[in-house]
C-alpha cells in the first residue's frame, strides 16, 4: 500500500494537497461560526447527488414530467424520500446562504484583498435562487407552473428586451414543452455548471487569502484538521437532520384516506392546465418577500417593484467593499445587512399572515382554493392509483374524464346560477357543495334519491326553496296535489292509519327512486326488501294516488302536462331532460326557464359536449370512481 501511495503521489502530489486542505492555518483556533461556508458546500453535493438520481427517473415534456414525478413519489422506492431532500435541502442552502452572508459581512470579509471572492459570493447567490425558480416549475403541475408564470412574466418588464427576453426563456410566445425543456436544461445542467464554476475559484480565492478571523482572537492558532472539520462536520449532520425532519414532518398519517407517500416529501398538486386558473398560486418561502414587494408597490409601475427595487439592493450590496474600507461605513453595512433580513422577514410573515389570517375575502378565497387544490391533488393520485392508471396521452386527460372533479366545475358554469348542490341537512363535501345566492330552481344534492323524491312527495319541502319554492311550479298542479293528496289526506289519520298512509308513501318514494337506479342507493340493504316496497309503490301509484293521470309511468298514462316518470332519474333520463327540458316527454310549453343544453333542443344551440354532458350526468349521480378503502 505504502509503494502504491508513493507512486500516487509521485504523479499527482497528492500528500501535499492533502496536507494543505487539512492542515490550513485557522487564527485564533476552530470556532462554529467558520461552519457556515462548509454546510453550503455539503448542500449543494447534496443536491448534486438527489437531483443526479431524480435525473435518471425524470422524463422532461409536458405530457410525461408530471407524470414521472409522480412515478418517483409514489412508485419508485424511496422517491419520496429522496424528491423530499432535494426540495427541502433547497430550502436549507438558501436560509444557510443567507447565514454565511451575515458572517461574511459582519467579519468584514468582504474587504480588501478579498472583494473579487465577495462579488463572486454574491453570483453564487444569484445562481442558487435561478436553480430554486427553474426547478419549481420541473413537477408540471398546477402550483409550479402557475407561480413560476408569473414570476417570469416579470422579465418583459426589461426595458427595450424584454419581450425578447421573455420569449427567449420561455421558448416561444406561451408556455408550453419548450419552456420545460429548457427550465430543465438550465437547472439540471447550466445553472449547476456555472455554480460548480464560480464556487471552485471562490474557494480558491478564499485558499489564497485565508481566513478573516474576528478581532480579538479568542485563543491560540490551530488548523483545519481536527477540530474544525469536527465541527463542519456537526453542522452539516445538523442540517441533513432537520431537513428530514421537514420530509417527514406529516408522519405518522394524518389522513387514512391518502397513501403515506402523498403527505411526506415535497408536495405535487394536480398536473398543469393552461386552460385552468389557480388561485393557490404562491412562490415558494425564499421569493414570499418579493411577492409581498410587488404587493406593497403595486401603486407604482410593475417594473419598480419587480425590477428596480431589487436592482437597488443588489446593486448596495455590490457596493459594499467599497463602503466598508472605513469603519463608519463597515457598520453601515452591517446594519443595511441586518435591516435587508429582518425587512425580508418581515415581508414573508405578512405575506403568510394576510394568506391565512381569513379574516379578510382576500384570505378566505386563498384558504378555499388552497382546499379545493389540494383536493384536486388528491383526488389526481387516487385516479393515478386506480386500475386504470394513467392513460397513455397524459395525467391531464385522466383528470378532464373525472366526473368528480370535472362535474362541479361544469355544474358551476352551466347550473350554478339557477341550481344549487349542497345537503341541507348536515355538512358534506366542501369539492361537492355547491350554493347559489339567489336560487330559483331546486337543489339537486343527490337527485333521484329517495331523500330527494321523499321532499318532493312532502308538503313542506315541496314549496321550500330546495324544491319548487322559487320557480313557476310553486302554484302548480303538482304542489297541489302533494298538498291534498298527501299533506290533507293524512290530516285526519291517526295511529295505525297514520302509520299505514305514511308507509304508502314511502312505498311510493322507494319505487320513483328505483327508477334511478343509483349505485350507492341500495348499499348494505336487502335487494328483497327493497322490491317488495318497489312493487307495493307501483300500485299505489297508479292506483291510489293516480299519478298517471298526469305522468307517464312506463305501460300507464301518456305523455302529458309532467314529466314521464319512466326511468325517472336514470342516466338516459338525464341525459334527455338536460338535453332538452322543452321536449314533449318532459315540460313542453310548461319548462319554466330552462335552456337545452345537447343539440336538437330549442334554437339547436348545443350548450354542453356530449362528453361534458356525460360528465354531469354522472356526477349528479355520484358514478364516479373511489377507492375501495373509502
Amino acid at each position: 500500500m505504502t509503494r502504491l501511495l508513493d507512486w500516487l503521489d509521485h504523479r499527482t502530489g497528492c500528500r501535499q494537497l492533502m496536507h494543505d486542505a487539512l492542515y490550513e492555518h485557522i487564527p485564533g483556533g476552530a470556532r462554529w461560526r467558520y461552519t457556515w461556508g462548509s454546510t453550503l458546500v455539503f448542500a449543494f453535493f447534496t443536491q448534486v447527488v438527489t437531483g443526479t438520481i431524480l435525473w435518471m427517473a425524470y422524463s422532461p415534456s409536458t405530457q410525461t414530467a408530471w407524470e414521472s414525478v409522480y412515478y418517483i413519489q409514489h412508485e419508485m422506492t424511496a422517491g419520496w424520500l429522496l424528491r423530499g431532500v432535494h426540495h427541502f435541502m433547497a430550502y436549507a442552502m438558501v436560509v444557510l446562504m443567507a447565514i454565511h452572508f451575515v458572517q461574511v459581512v459582519v467579519d468584514g470579509a468582504y474587504r480588501a484583498p478579498r472583494e473579487i471572492n465577495f462579488w463572486l459570493g454574491l453570483i453564487l447567490m444569484q445562481i442558487v435562487l435561478a436553480m430554486a425558480l427553474t426547478g419549481y416549475l420541473l413537477p408540471w403541475d398546477q402550483k409550479g407552473y402557475w407561480a413560476t408564470k408569473v414570476a417570469t412574466s416579470m422579465i418583459s418588464l426589461v426595458p427595450g428586451i424584454g419581450p425578447a427576453l421573455e420569449r427567449l426563456v420561455v421558448g416561444g410566445a406561451d408556455y408550453g414543452h419548450h419552456t420545460l425543456t429548457r427550465f430543465f436544461a438550465l437547472h439540471a445542467g447550466v445553472l449547476p455548471g456555472l455554480l460548480s464554476i464560480f464556487l471552485a475559484l471562490h474557494v480558491a480565492l478564499f485558499r489564497r487569502h485565508g481566513l478573516t478571523a474576528r478581532q480579538p482572537l479568542r485563543g491560540p492558532d490551530s488548523t483545519f484538521w481536527p477540530e474544525q472539520i469536527l465541527r463542519d462536520a456537526v453542522m452539516c449532520l445538523g442540517v441533513l437532520i432537520v431537513v428530514l425532519v421537514l420530509v417527514l414532518q406529516n408522519y405518522p398519517s394524518a389522513d387514512a384516506n391518502l397513501p403515506l407517500a402523498a403527505q411526506l416529501g415535497a408536495p405535487l398538486s394536480a398536473p398543469a392546465n393552461p386552460a385552468e386558473s389557480y388561485s393557490a398560486a404562491r412562490p415558494e418561502a425564499y421569493f414570499l418577500f418579493l411577492f409581498q414587494t410587488l404587493k406593497l408597490l403595486e401603486a407604482f409601475p410593475p417594473l419598480v417593484g419587480a425590477l428596480v427595487v431589487p436592482g437597488i439592493v443588489m446593486f448596495s450590496l455590490f457596493l459594499m467593499p467599497f463602503i466598508g474600507r472605513w469603519q463608519l461605513g463597515h457598520r453601515f453595512n452591517v446594519v443595511w445587512t441586518f435591516a435587508l433580513l429582518v425587512g425580508a422577514c418581515v415581508l414573508t410573515g405578512m405575506t403568510y399572515y394576510a394568506d391565512h389570517n381569513g379574516k379578510t375575502p382576500e384570505s378566505q378565497h386563498y384558504l378555499a382554493a388552497v382546499a379545493e387544490a389540494e383536493a384536486q391533488a388528491a383526488r389526481t393520485i387516487e385516479l393515478a392509483q386506480s386500475p386504470a392508471g394513467i392513460p397513455p396521452i397524459g395525467a391531464l386527460a385522466m383528470v378532464a374524464h373525472d366526473a368528480k372533479t370535472q362535474g362541479p366545475k361544469l355544474f358551476r358554469q352551466h347550473c350554478a346560477a339557477c341550481h344549487s348542490h349542497f345537503d341541507p341537512a348536515k355538512g358534506d363535501d366542501l369539492t361537492q357543495r355547491i350554493v347559489t345566492d339567489t336560487p330559483s330552481a331546486a337543489n339537486l344534492w343527490r337527485f333521484g334519491s329517495r331523500a330527494w323524491v321523499a321532499g318532493l312527495l312532502d308538503p313542506e319541502a315541496i314549496v321550500s326553496d330546495h324544491y319548487f319554492g322559487k320557480t313557476k311550479f310553486i302554484d302548480g298542479e303538482m304542489v297541489g296535489f302533494v298538498k291534498v293528496n298527501i299533506g290533507e289526506e293524512a290530516g285526519p289519520l291517526e295511529g295505525d292509519e297514520l302509520a299505514a298512509f305514511r308507509r304508502k308513501v314511502e312505498d311510493v318514494t322507494y319505487t320513483i327512486a328505483a327508477e334511478a337506479q343509483l349505485a350507492y342507493e341500495n348499499a348494505g340493504e336487502q335487494s328483497e326488501a327493497i322490491a317488495e316496497r318497489v312493487a307495493a309503490g307501483r300500485k299505489i301509484l297508479v292506483d291510489d294516488l293516480t299519478c298517471s293521470s298526469c305522468h307517464k309511468f312506463h305501460e300507464n298514462g301518456e305523455l302529458g302536462s309532467a314529466p314521464d316518470l319512466t326511468g325517472y332519474a336514470s342516466r338516459e333520463w338525464l341525459r334527455a331532460f338536460i338535453g332538452d327540458p322543452s321536449h314533449e316527454r318532459f315540460y313542453r310549453d310548461t319548462n319554466d326557464r330552462m335552456p337545452a343544453f345537447a343539440p336538437g333542443g330549442d334554437k339547436g344551440a348545443a350548450r354542453l359536449t356530449p362528453e361534458e354532458l356525460e360528465l354531469i350526468v354522472s356526477w349528479l349521480r355520484r358514478e364516479w370512481y373511489e377507492p375501495a378503502s373509502k
